[in-house]
């Protein structure tokens, strides 16, 4: 087997389950395979050296393109709704409008900022955001085996694509879906587009992106990594799925966390700041054991 699969981070509730998936998708061949990914906080790294990086839409409020009264306002967003978000007593259709409320309120906030496109390479350039350890084996293998990556993510997309180019890794097998910005003719943020995405509607932004899952049908296993319980929905837009691996990095709130994610998760990684056992999984997955 894996022997990344004994390192001390990872949890797994039902061992064999996971040899079975790994071995049935290794037979179909690394053909088959498609990965779908979310980005802040599972591609990306959690923590550094005990401080919390920043995810998509900490690097635009930490930055110098936002005032002092906006930051304000969207720390207070951030201190009401986080705690609901990972509060695991609460459901997740108790929590759906709630996160609908903070992301929509941030992100007019964000608007009336009137930031400017062309300064978005130097916020994410002046930021703390760190991929995890092992990205560029990750990026690279998937690129090199012609495997697809679909990095799903409630951020912002226009951050999230220039923090994988600036790192090097955004390759031609990489979509993402994820919240656009809308600029107006001069460059300067008007509105987002499209429908929002936020941390627990990802299973309709897969259905709405039947196209993308349409051209991979010949892709029917799909490897997924996630951070939170709402990332369990991201392939529900794959057509006649064969087997399904859920890597789940569990990052906070350990002990009143841990069951759901070990009851949705085939593995869970617990406090691990590296991709080395996915990257161990496409290794064996690709033949390169």
């Amino acid at each position: 087997m894996i022997p990344e699969l004994s390192n001390a981070s990872v949890c797994m509730r039902d061992p064999q389950k996971v040899q079975d998936i790994l071995e049935s998708m290794l037979k179909a061949g690394s053909n088959t395979l498609q990965v779908i990914s979310d980005f802040d906080m599972t591609l990306t790294r959690f923590a550094f050296n005990g401080k919390r990086c920043p995810t998509c839409h900490n690097i635009l409020d930490n930055s110098k393109l936002i005032s002092d009264d906006c930051k304000e306002k969207l720390k207070e967003l951030l201190n009401t709704y986080y705690p609901i978000e990972i509060d695991s007593s609460r459901s997740i259709e108790e929590k759906l409008p709630l996160m609908v409320e903070w992301w929509t309120k941030a992100h007019e906030l964000l608007v009336q900022q009137k930031i400017r496109k062309d300064l978005l390479a130097t916020v994410v350039r002046e930021s703390d955001a760190m991929l995890r350890d092992g990205y560029q084996l990750f990026f690279d293998h998937l690129d090199e085996h012609s495997i697809p990556l679909l990095i799903f993510s409630a951020g912002i997309g226009d951050i999230l694509e220039e923090v994988i180019r600036q790192a090097g890794v955004f390759h031609h097998n990489v979509k993402v879906f994820s919240n656009y910005m809308d600029f107006d003719e001069r460059g300067v943020l008007r509105a987002f587009k499209g429908e929002l995405i936020h941390i627990y509607n990802k299973r309709e932004g897969a259905l709405l992106n039947t196209g993308h899952f349409q051209e991979l049908r010949t892709r029917p296993n799909v490897l997924l990594l996630g951070d939170s319980l709402g990332d369990l929905t991201m392939a529900d837009g794959v057509q006649d799925i064969e087997n399904i691996l859920k890597i789940g990095f569990l990052n906070d709130k350990v002990e009143e966390r841990k069951q759901s994610y070990l009851d949705s998760y085939d593995i869970v990684l617990v406090k691990d700041e590296t991709l080395e056992v996915p990257n161990a999984v496409l290794l064996y997955l690709t033949g390169n054991k």
